[in-house]
């Protein structure tokens, strides 16, 4: 009767565990698409023409992650979050990728067109693909390779429009796509080998980050619009709207760790052409955009891409389980043998004994 009773309070835990885990995860994925939503909408007022025309793009990321990293360091000071130690070496290499992609993005939307710019993007989610199959030998299920082939059709028709490029942009759009993809398998994998949490593992990379940023970040700025920033006239709308950014920054970086330690960088990226398709839809709401039927077309198809995907991950997922454990339940025909064996032997030795 205990055992049964036993058995049933830890099936209730297991479907307890299951329901706030799956409540964490919507949670880490509405948090990510909301807050990033909402930067590219605070962004768009603050470094618009129409706005506050405060284009310094570099520097408003040094701000963001100075942000972050006071968060951080308030949180580990007050006891809300445990500091874990991570090799500065680590700390380093991850800070050198994820600033390489923060410059070389900006000087791809500087150099190319807004049609090439989309490309490069889209190409992230088979960049990604690709070294997490040359890094850590990963596979891929069909369903899951062609969801993702949908879904970038999909957000392609919505966004691509104009193609124009040239090689210095080429080269730009490469380095980002290469070094974004680089710094996104990152966060899994350093979370994985130190075995700390996403908002420790921010913790410690957004203050170098910051401090190279906020060194290099003016320097990148005059080359990519020809004005210093020193030189910018601060208003109380433009400071309002750069401390909404940098607000909004620390929820997208905290959940962008959070959503990569949970799933994978492909998925991040997958499911992260959502906030494409909410931009759109948010700014033909608020901002009067034009949404074509091409648009609303490419909408719904990386609608149904990214629901797929989805689906053929969780297939994948419980055919892996399976596997799992029916290779824990089979016997293994060595074990039989020594066990088999190890009884014959017993049995000489207490025969030998007698004699």
């Amino acid at each position: 009767m205990m055992t049964s009773v036993k058995s049933m309070s830890e099936k209730s835990d297991k479907k307890d565990d299951k329901k706030s885990g799956g409540v964490s995860d919507v949670g880490a994925w509405a948090m990510n698409i909301i807050s990033s939503v909402g930067i590219i909408m605070a962004n768009k007022q603050v470094m618009s023409r129409g706005g506050y025309n405060y284009r310094y793009a570099t520097t408003l990321t040094a701000m963001h992650f100075t942000v972050t990293a006071g968060v951080g360091y308030l949180s580990s000071a007050l006891g809300y979050s445990v500091s874990k130690h991570v090799p500065f070496k680590d700390l380093f290499l991850f800070s050198l990728v994820s600033n390489t992609s923060i410059v070389s993005m900006n000087l791809s939307l500087m150099l190319n067109s807004v049609g090439f710019y989309q490309i490069a993007k889209l190409s992230m989610i088979p960049s990604v693909c690709v070294l997490e199959w040359l890094l850590h030998s990963k596979t891929y299920t069909r369903e899951v390779k062609i969801s993702v082939f949908v879904v970038m059709i999909g957000v392609g028709v919505c966004t691509v429009t104009d193609v124009n490029v040239n090689f210095q942009g080429f080269m730009a759009a490469l380095i980002a796509v290469i070094s974004t993809s680089l710094q996104q398998i990152y966060i899994g994998a350093l979370q994985k080998k130190h075995s700390c949490s996403s908002f420790e593992l921010l913790s410690k990379t957004a203050p170098i980050q910051a401090a190279s940023l906020v060194v290099i970040g003016p320097f990148v700025d005059y080359i990519l619009i020809g004005e210093n920033v020193l030189k910018y006239a601060y208003t109380y709308g433009a400071i309002f709207f750069i401390l909404l950014s940098c607000t909004l920054a620390v929820f997208c970086n905290v959940s962008q760790y959070l959503c990569i330690g949970k799933f994978s960088a492909v998925t991040f990226q997958v499911l992260g052409h959502m906030k494409t398709v909410c931009v759109l839809t948010l700014g033909w709401i608020l901002f009067d955009s034009v949404l074509t039927g091409k648009n609303m077309m490419g909408m719904l198809m990386a609608i149904i891409g990214m629901i797929t995907y989805s689906w053929a991950v969780e297939v994948a997922k419980t055919e892996a389980a399976k596997k799992a454990t029916i290779k824990v339940k089979e016997p293994s025909f060595r074990e039989e043998d020594v066990s088999l064996l190890n009884s014959d032997a017993d049995l000489e030795y207490g025969k030998s004994d007698k004699e």
